[in-house]
């Protein structure tokens, strides 16, 4: 689930670090899921590369903006991802 679909602003990492996540690429930006209580404890939920998303430490990450076209171009394939699927 998205975060435009939890009613949120969508937020984005970029990935630092892959260690304990085979779903995950380096350098690569990733969709961050709204979750409290999983920052409150120092994770960050991540939609990884199964499309799905998952608990990482938020240390393997940094928060990035992203300018608006991008954001727009970003969520607009996210969203014929996943009608395609």
């Amino acid at each position: 689930m998205t975060a435009r679909q939890h009613g949120a602003r969508a937020r984005f990492a970029l990935c630092l670090d892959t260690a304990g996540g085979e779903d995950l690429v380096w350098r690569k930006v990733y969709e961050i899921v709204p979750d409290k209580k999983a920052e409150a404890e120092g994770l960050l939920r991540v939609i990884d590369e199964s499309a799905e998303d998952y608990l990482y430490p938020a240390d393997q990450f940094v928060l990035v903006e992203l300018p608006s076209v991008a954001r727009r171009a970003w969520l607009a394939e996210r969203a014929s991802a996943l009608k395609a699927a």
